[in-house]
């Protein structure tokens, strides 16, 4: 395996477009995307000016959003997973998103990714200078909440908020 966390480019389209499309018609945690999502080359397209965008440190952004780098997670150029750094946290992210939401593809899961895609997200954050991140996940997720917790997450607290439906949120630290 080779795991990387690779920026959304056409070249990938393919694979890109398969992986959103395994998700099916939900919210993709980590991608960048709304649901619903029609994985189509304009979609693609309008990904990539985005990603650019909330990337660009001196860009002025909407006043809820935050300087974000999206990523997709790539094993040997197929697109398994994705990956969002959030450099900051607002008042939903705070709640409910924290610095790193990431998935991975049914068809990929419990083969590893998640810990690699997480651990390079970790790794993002060090080099930006953060001294530690939250993370968060579905309190019934126990394959995410088991990876937060083999990377260090501690968990701060399971919490049903608004802004998530009745769906509990469990809300975890890392110190880098």
């Amino acid at each position: 395996m080779t795991i990387e966390l690779t920026r959304p480019t056409t070249d990938l389209f393919d694979s890109w477009a398969a992986a959103v499309a395994e998700f099916g018609d939900g919210h993709v945690d980590g991608s960048g995307l709304q649901a619903p999502v029609t994985p189509d080359r304009a979609t693609l397209d309008a990904l990539i000016e985005k990603s650019a965008l909330l990337s660009d440190t001196t860009a002025e952004l909407p006043a809820d959003a935050v300087h974000n780098d999206l990523y997709w997670v790539t094993d040997d150029g197929e697109v398994v997973g994705f990956l969002s750094f959030r450099h900051d946290l607002n008042d939903y992210l705070r709640e409910v998103g924290g610095h790193i939401g990431y998935a991975v593809r049914a068809s990929r899961r419990r083969q590893g990714y998640a810990s690699a895609a997480l651990r390079l997200g970790l790794e993002r954050a060090r080099e930006i200078g953060l001294e530690r991140v939250m993370v968060t996940c579905d309190d019934d997720n126990v394959g995410s909440f088991r990876t937060i917790e083999g990377a260090g997450g501690v968990l701060q607290d399971v919490r049903t908020l608004p802004e998530h439906g009745e769906q509990p949120v469990r809300r975890y630290w890392i110190a880098l």
